[in-house]
């Protein structure tokens, strides 16, 4: 029996298991006839989880199908109720494991009588505005079958009409470690009645300073055993571990490992080229090659706003996201960008993380990371969803130091050439 075929039992002496409940009728005459999904070998349907035909309908109309593996795994788990410690980047499907099992659960468990405005059931704390945003928008598309409420809270964004929403009943609320600490000292917001927490992207959060933040936020929220704790990490790095035995109470370990071949299916190149002739490269691929999407990576905000600049010059279709730009602008780039209005988009690899765009073409690494995760992270924006992607990586004098580092952590030879002839 492989371990997706293992459900986990519940741990004793903590809270009680959850009991199936009749889900709720759907508002319209949809039904589980209208979403056939053929069983397959070794692959988990939604349909397999006896979830409530609300969320079905929901899953349904996103066009999911057979669940990934993070999260099958997690849904074993999270739906009898324990705590999970998953390790996954984004592009698994880590977020609708938890955003899933939550919403079944509020479902199923009505809410308790006298539940009070800003008092939120579920807590999810992420590192970035942008994450945080891109939560949200998934946890409303999962819930538009159902009443439950979802909200955000989050730095650089309109601070009264954010408060506004905490004056009313708030099932899910999404939010950032600062932002977040204001409206609870401020007393806008509740979180003695947190029956399900999430901590996403837990290694960020580390490497960001936001801990000590998350440390006050977790001690206004229920003890561990009276509540469900979802936190998920990229990497499992012994800081990390101590604060998941913290955190969780008895939790099961998942783990997606952070491999190029989870990323899908991408066609990586590696362009030989010097540093002087990188940005020639770089106008030339982009006006000569037909990309549909395409998100340019820089390892410095400097370095980004440069080729920002150059590209728009060259006549390229452009926008920047880094920490320089303005947070509303921010948001209104990545909707651009996520419609098709706006062809390239160049990034840091902050700025980059956690964003959720399918139809990504290309990634071009114009500097190769000192970071060698950073680099499955980028490359892990395009080849989603089954369909295929294409890395380009400039390797000058400097970015010959990271590519041997690179290979060593993906475990494979990344095949040197020099750039298509013309366009140097």
């Amino acid at each position: 029996m492989s371990e997706l075929e293992k459900a986990s039992t519940p741990a004793q002496n903590r809270r009680p298991k959850r009991r199936r409940r009749k889900p709720r009728k759907s508002q319209s005459s949809w039904d589980l006839r209208h979403f056939q999904v053929p069983q397959v070998a070794g692959k988990w349907r939604f349909h397999d989880f006896d979830l409530p035909l609300p969320l079905m309908h929901a899953i349904h109309a996103l066009g999911f199908e057979y669940c990934t593996p993070i999260q099958a795994e997690a849904l074993n788990q999270s739906l009898l109720g324990g705590d999970v410690v998953g390790k996954a980047q984004t592009g698994t499907g880590k977020t609708a494991a938890f955003l899933i099992s939550m919403l079944a659960y509020f479902l199923e468990e009505k809410a308790p009588e006298g539940q009070k405005t800003g008092a939120p059931r579920a807590l999810i704390i992420a590192p970035t505005r942008e994450l945080a945003l891109q939560i949200e928008k998934d946890a409303k598309a999962l819930a538009r079958f159902t009443s439950l409420n979802v909200a955000s809270v989050v730095g650089g964004m309109d601070y009264q009409k954010q408060r506004d929403n905490l004056g009313k009943q708030v099932d899910i609320l999404v939010a950032t470690p600062g932002r977040l600490l204001d409206f609870h000292q401020k007393r806008d917001v509740d979180l003695g009645e947190v029956e399900v927490l999430v901590l996403d992207e837990a290694d960020r959060m580390l490497s960001m300073g936001f801990i000590p933040d998350v440390k006050r936020i977790i001690r206004y929220t229920p003890k561990t055993e009276e509540r469900q704790t979802f936190l998920f990490s990229a990497t499992f790095t012994e800081d990390i571990l101590n604060l998941a035995s913290q955190w969780t109470h008895k939790p099961a370990h998942v783990e997606i490992e952070v491999t190029v071949e989870n990323a899908a299916d991408i066609d990586q190149r590696v362009y030989l080229v010097s540093d002087d002739d990188k940005q020639r490269l770089l106008v030339n691929l982009l006006k000569q090659e037909s990309f549909d999407r395409v998100m340019v990576f820089g390892n410095r905000r400097d370095l980004v706003r440069k080729l920002d600049g150059v590209l728009r010059k060259a006549g390229v279709d452009v926008a920047m996201l880094s920490g320089d730009v303005p947070q509303n602008q921010r948001i209104k780039t990545l909707e651009r960008f996520r419609e098709g209005e706006l062809t390239v988009l160049v990034a840091t690899d902050v700025a980059g993380r956690g964003i959720h765009i399918d139809d990504v073409s290309h990634v071009i690494n114009y500097t190769l990371p000192e970071d060698p995760e950073d680099y499955v992270h980028r490359i892990g924006r395009t080849g989603r969803a089954g369909a295929k992607g294409v890395s380009i990586s400039f390797v000058g004098e400097e970015d010959a130091f990271s590519l041997p580092e690179i290979e060593s952590y993906i475990n494979d030879k990344l095949p040197c050439e020099h750039p298509p002839e013309g366009m140097l």
